[in-house]
């Protein structure tokens, strides 16, 4: 009788245990929606500001007079639609629009961070050479004492220049034309350059590059140059 009482409660705490075990997997395997997501401009979806804030990006969605984003198929002849498509070749994840996407994010998270010295938030968008006259040009500016503000109203239009790919890495040259308002000011707040009311139109050929083996998706700014 004994026997059979001490059985029962073998089996009983066995299928505690089951079930403690099962909850104690459901909870740790549960995404709660609070991870930390790898900042990925070019990854179509929700795109994340250097400030960190969350904001929907629809690829149908584009300010008014915004060029459309270029297809592979049926898109550019010649040697740029031939370098698309050796890109989107090697990489099923690439195309054009999504790349564009993630140009835009990308032009405006740069062009915000230089304008506020964020040496953190550049570090991991652009290559050494870059980030090294990025650097360059904020440290000038701190140590004369001057502040630039830069307000990016607008991307008008961002278009696909040149695409290559010479072995693993895969070249992206952008122009971006967009609308913004430039003022430098001395360590008395005295505006020194540019007009706080003056809305420029500023074209930029930024070229992007990536190694299409490696795990990371990201590209990188490898190279900017300015037809203004």
């Amino acid at each position: 009788m004994g026997d059979g009482f001490a059985y029962l409660d073998i089996v009983l705490l066995a299928m505690v245990a089951g079930f403690l075990i099962y909850r104690l997997r459901s909870v740790l395997g549960r995404r709660t929606g609070n991870e930390k997501q790898p900042r990925d401009p070019f990854r179509v979806g929700e795109a994340e500001t250097p400030g960190g804030a969350k904001r929907p990006r629809q690829l149908s969605e584009r300010p008014a007079g915004e060029s459309a984003p270029q297809q592979v198929a049926g898109g550019p002849a010649g040697v740029l639609g031939e370098g698309l498509r050796q890109i989107a070749g090697a990489d099923p994840a690439f195309t054009p629009e999504s790349f564009l996407e993630g140009a835009r994010t990308a032009f405006s998270w740069i062009v915000e961070a230089f304008a506020k010295g964020d040496t953190k938030a550049l570090r991991p968008l652009v290559n050494d050479d870059v980030y090294r006259n990025f650097g360059a040009a904020i440290d000038a500016r701190a140590k004369a004492g001057e502040t630039l503000e830069s307000a990016l109203v607008g991307i008008k239009s961002a278009d696909i220049l040149e695409a290559r790919l010479p072995g693993r890495i895969a070249f992206v040259t952008v122009k971006f034309v967009s609308e913004q308002v430039n003022v430098t000011r001395n360590s008395k707040g005295e505006v020194i350059d540019g007009d706080p009311v003056r809305v420029l139109t500023i074209t930029d050929i930024w070229t992007f590059a990536r190694d299409i083996r490696a795990r990371d998706p990201n590209w990188s700014l490898v190279a900017t140059r300015s037809s203004n």
